[in-house]
């Protein structure tokens, strides 16, 4: 019987072309980089951070959906659907409720103001305590997730070239750090674009090879139902199960909320927009985007089952770690074609860098709007905020890198990192919320309930990471055999449904360490607003006619009856501290 390492070595086939049209993508993202950084100069502080407010909305709605969908997304969704089912792609409904919600309720107050960072706001409603929780939040919550952006899809890279990762990540991040410092966000913005219909491409040649090689979908689809991968959804409403149709539409519009709504990452593109038109268009190319993207991985992970069903690869550990599953198939579908396994494995890269880049230009807006100019005596100069952004590109991008040896070297790490963006992102959803739908609580209120949210999301979520870590929380995976593996190998069989049982009996964890991670942004989001709700007493509340209306979402602003003559002084002051441009397309 055939060895698994020689299988392994016959798969790393990565050849000269495939080398050719990795190379070729980073080259182009440079290329864009030094347009804008030389040619097409983004010299003033609103051009650098939101493309001077006047870019177009195709552009945007595509870099938005490169933002989100990272490398984890391209790689994990598949091997979730190839393990667990479509049980989480019903998070789509999710999704689609968000771009209602943010659109209509989030979108219209961020237009209105003339702000750079999201967190400004924060300051405006209530004091800059809250602006600072808020920009404090954002920034663990990138810092934690960049390194796993970048260590993913290296993972990929290693598994189809056998290159450490220590060789890859060190090349991504350079790149990325050049045209995102040089160019500002008209680079990051462009270079989305391209890595949008990169990773579409590259998910569409593995989904109509794959195809082909198996005989056509309707053996994919059969496979699938067989197993029961395509199912029905779960109509449970107990929040324990991994994935109900309650948790992926529920807890999911809560989740994408604070990512569309909320997050420096996504609102620093709307506010490059002119409109609050622009804005909406933008939401529904985004919205759309995903799904196709969604489908598209849904659909590569049913076609995994189909082609693996008799030996799975994640128990004979020809993939070594979960991630590796797609590209081991890649390997397998398009190695004899030369260039193709390179196409794919540069869309998996240009997930990772879109998402990288606007993080990095999402931190410089932060760091210089909230931890800078407020703390500075007198208005800095153009050259000092030249310097200060892209410095603080530069330097987040070293830290990040640095902590890919962190990720990869202590395994639970990376489960704990993850856990951060749900410890960070209810409490951050809690207090906007607060804010733009609840003018009667004052700062005191919001802030308490907003730390407090975030100590409860820690200790739940990292219990939860514990539990798993430590084998007492298992979930059962769909149908998984090694019974046709033609090759060697020393893995043990996957956990039968009947030892999961035992183990799941046997473990003593508190039942809220067992909730499905679907319900975190939520949970977090309801703890901060009753705790602000209950300290309200306490603390004292505001006359909701007090807070400035345009703070408040338009469907609670137009509920207020503000004095007609109060009204008017103070849409007119607040008018003029706005551009013109921004006083026309807020009206």
């Amino acid at each position: 019987m055939t060895e698994i390492s020689d299988i392994l070595v016959h798969l790393q086939r990565f050849s000269v072309p495939d080398y050719v049209v990795f190379v070729a993508m980073f080259v182009l993202c440079i290329l864009i980089g030094i347009y804008f950084g030389f040619f097409n100069k983004s010299d003033s502080e609103d051009d650098y951070l939101v493309g001077g407010r006047n870019m177009s909305v195709f552009p945007i709605g595509l870099s938005l959906i490169a933002s989100f969908i990272s490398g984890i997304t391209l790689l994990g969704l598949p091997t979730e659907v190839y393990s667990y089912g479509i049980q989480y792609v019903y998070v789509f409904f999710g999704v689609m409720l968000m771009g209602v919600v943010v659109s209509v309720f989030y979108l219209p107050v961020f237009r209105l103001l003339n702000i750079t960072s999201t967190y400004e706001y924060l300051e405006s409603r209530f004091d800059r305590r809250l602006r600072m929780f808020g920009s404090i939040m954002f920034t663990i919550m990138n810092i934690g997730f960049l390194p796993i952006v970048i260590y993913v899809p290296a993972l990929a890279f290693n598994q189809v070239t056998g290159v450490d990762i220590h060789i890859i990540t060190p090349i991504v991040c350079i790149v990325c750090i050049f045209y995102t410092c040089v160019g500002g966000m008209k680079a990051v913005v462009w270079t989305d674009v391209v890595q949008t219909f990169s990773m579409i491409g590259a998910l569409l040649l593995v989904a109509v090879k794959g195809t082909i090689d198996i005989g056509g979908p309707g053996k994919v689809f059969e496979k699938a139902i067989e197993t029961e991968r395509i199912e029905l959804p779960d109509l449970s409403f107990n929040p324990i199960l991994r994935h109900t149709i309650w948790s992926q539409v529920i807890g999911g519009v809560f989740y994408w909320t604070q990512t569309g709504a909320v997050s420096q990452n996504m609102i620093q593109r709307y506010l490059s927009l002119p409109t609050l038109k622009d804005g909406r268009k933008a939401m529904t190319i985004f919205v759309c985007g995903v799904f196709v993207i969604m489908f598209l991985c849904s659909y590569n992970g049913l076609l995994i089952y189909a082609t693996y069903e008799k030996c799975d690869p994640l128990s004979t550990k020809l993939a070594k770690v979960r991630d590796q599953l797609l590209p081991l198939f890649v390997l397998d579908t398009l190695s004899e074609y030369p260039g193709l396994a390179g196409l794919f494995i540069a869309g998996v890269f240009s997930a990772a860098l879109s998402s990288l880049s606007t993080c990095l230009n999402s931190m410089s807006a932060v760091v210089l709007e909230d931890f800078v100019k407020p703390f500075v005596n007198k208005p800095l100069s153009d050259r000092s905020i030249n310097w200060i952004m892209r410095s603080v590109v530069v330097a987040v991008g070293i830290i990040c890198l640095l902590l890919v040896n962190v990720v990869e070297k202590m395994g639970t790490v990376l489960q704990l990192t993850m856990s951060l963006e749900s410890i960070t992102n209810g409490p951050l959803l809690g207090v906007f919320t607060i804010g733009i739908f609840l003018p009667w609580i004052k700062s005191n209120s919001a802030l308490s309930g907003g730390v407090f949210a975030v100590f409860a999301m820690s200790w739940i979520s990292l219990k939860a990471q514990w539990a798993i870590a430590s084998g007492g929380v298992q979930y059962e995976t769909k149908q998984l055999t090694t019974e046709g593996c033609t090759y060697k190998f020393n893995a043990p069989p996957p956990l039968s449904l009947a030892n999961i049982t035992a183990i799941n009996e046997a473990s003593d964890i508190f039942p809220l360490y067992k909730m499905s991670y679907m319900w975190y942004t939520c949970l977090g989001t309801v703890i901060t607003i009753i705790v602000a709700l209950l300290l309200t007493p306490i603390f004292g509340h505001n006359r909701a006619k007090d807070v400035h209306p345009s703070l408040i979402t338009p469907i609670v602003r137009n509920r207020i009856n503000y004095e007609e003559e109060k009204d008017a002084e103070k849409v007119n002051g607040f008018q003029k501290t706005q551009s013109p441009k921004l006083q026309e397309s807020a009206l």
